[in-house]
């Protein structure tokens, strides 16, 4: 084999680089002179460095983790020997019977056996004479428990809980402080100006009657659903509880921007706000944070407390039901268009009717109680029958109240 000088070789290269048309067969060896290193002093003092340790493997960790595991198991099933040996107080129910008495002079109590129930200021809970039907519930509740560690959550016991907060309201206003009074009026007027019932819709968009056309139905919109729930309540209240006073819708047809109420009408409804007594203040509290309606909470106050029964009263009853259905009433109204989500909205609507019967059960007083039918199919009647039995007392009231006529 014949081989190529250097030069020539360099000269063959730039050819073929210069040539586009054949391709590139070789490439330009670049190097630079070496350059030796320049050695420094040792300059350090003291002993060595410890030599490297070899990182543990996977499976060392993996055995180290499971031992572990392994104590924590150990453990735990010792500390649940000891609690199967030595129970907590809490854990066990130290109650046999739950009744209520009413003390000459003072009011119901709620008994333990001997024990009478107690608010968490320590104050014996004492129920007025006119609400038998409230302490009875309260009863209930406390005999469905089943540990004394169940009556630390509030969830178990709503209808005590809310009982001690009209009752805290109470002695407070016996002490002459009105702190919590104060607190309550500020956070229920916060709701007048943007209440759920006069927040109505704009007029029907493009999308919702292009949706109901292709479903072929004539539905009235939202907007004019909202007014027609809206005005007899508004009317009722301007004309029985605030002669005079103008309410307006905080939302018009063309604004996203809530406009609040003059002032004279804010006015005169802190100061009725400001009056009512402990227990209608508690309930007022419940109500509105539970609808987020201002109004529709002190329409289904006013219609069943005994405070205001001097008051004439229209042939329809405003009940649970419908304080629900006007405070849910855009919901509702969605989920009839585009459907429900499941343990959503059906959640949602039994539990703001538990809450709504609380506030009915809490201002009634001596009251003729009738229990009606909860669906008038009768193929459902053993299930809601089982529903009544095994909810809490706030839940029942929801249901039972709604029929309650006056004595």
């Amino acid at each position: 084999m014949k081989l190529i000088s250097p030069p020539t070789f360099m000269n063959f290269a730039h050819r073929v680089v210069r040539n586009p048309t054949i391709p590139s067969l070789c490439r330009t060896l670049r190097t630079s002179p070496p350059s030796p290193a320049t050695p420094f002093p040792i300059t350090a003092h003291g002993p060595p460095p410890c030599p490297p340790t070899p990182a543990p493997s996977q499976h060392e960790e993996r055995l180290e983790r499971r031992r572990k595991q392994a104590a924590l198991l150990q453990q735990s099933q010792a500390i649940r020997a000891n609690s199967k040996t030595k129970s907590s107080p809490l854990r066990k129910r130290f109650w046999k019977e739950v009744y209520t008495k009413e003390i000459p002079g003072e009011g119901i109590q709620v008994f333990l056996d001997s024990r009478p129930v107690r608010t968490p200021s320590k104050e014996i809970l004492t129920i007025p004479p006119t609400k038998p039907q409230l302490a009875s519930a309260i009863a209930l509740e406390w005999d469905l428990l089943v540990s004394a560690q169940q009556a630390l959550k509030q969830h178990l016991i709503p209808l005590t809980s809310l009982t001690c907060r009209a009752d805290d309201i109470r002695l407070q206003d016996t002490k002459g402080a009105t702190k919590t009074r104060d607190e309550i009026v500020k956070m229920v007027m916060r709701y007048l100006d943007t209440d759920t019932l006069l927040c109505w819709a704009p007029e029907r968009s493009a999308s919702d009657q292009a949706h109901l056309e292709e479903q072929g139905e004539e539905k009235e919109s939202l907007r004019q659903m909202q007014i027609r729930i809206a005005q007899p309540i508004i009317g009722y209240l301007t004309t029985h509880i605030w002669p005079g006073v103008e309410i307006k819708p905080v939302l018009d047809s063309n604004n996203i921007m809530p406009t609040p109420q003059s002032q004279p009408t804010k006015d005169v409804i802190r100061g009725w706000v400001s009056g009512l007594p402990a227990y209608e203040l508690a309930a007022l509290e419940r109500g509105v944070l539970a609808g987020k309606s201002f109004l529709v909470a002190v329409r289904l106050l006013v219609e069943w407390s005994e405070e205001f029964q001097h008051l004439s009263k229209n042939t329809e009853i405003f009940g649970v039901e419908e304080a629900a259905e006007a405070s849910s009433l855009e919901v509702r109204w969605q989920t009839g268009m585009w459907g429900e989500v499941e343990d959503t909205h059906d959640v949602d609507k039994e539990d703001l009717r538990r809450q709504l019967g609380s506030v009915v059960l809490l201002v009634s007083g001596q009251v003729h109680v009738q229990l009606h039918e909860f669906i008038d199919d009768e193929d459902e009647d053993d299930d809601d029958d089982a529903n009544f039995a095994n909810g809490t007392c706030a839940e029942q009231g929801a249901y039972i109240i709604v029929r309650m006529t006056r004595s």
